[in-house]
């Protein structure tokens, strides 16, 4: 369950932080970096498993004579990160409950 957990939220981290603009997987990692612990190898299959889900479209620009992959995140996606607020806002419920 724990896991499961991590692997929602690590999903949302990087949908959130392609909600402010298209990007790729090193940017993408320093960016996440200021908010939670990450690395490029627990990066990639989060989004790959995003780009089978059809939340991310992926598209190929060539910097400095080298091909770099970006992500771009989807309406799919988009309403990932809607459903989670949902969801999040019972959590919060328990959370208050429990802190009380």
């Amino acid at each position: 369950m724990k896991q499961q957990v991590k692997k929602g939220v690590l999903e949302i981290f990087v949908l959130a932080i392609l909600m402010k603009g298209d990007s790729y997987g090193y940017k993408i990692v320093n960016d996440l970096v200021q908010y939670i612990e990450i690395t490029e190898s627990t990066l990639y299959p989060i989004l790959r498993r995003l780009e089978k889900a059809n939340e991310l479209n992926t598209y190929n620009v060539i910097h400095q004579g080298r091909n770099r992959k970006y992500y771009q995140i989807t309406k799919f996606g988009k309403k990932h990160i809607d459903e989670f607020l949902l969801e999040w806002e019972d959590v919060r419920k328990i959370y208050d409950i429990l802190m009380k």
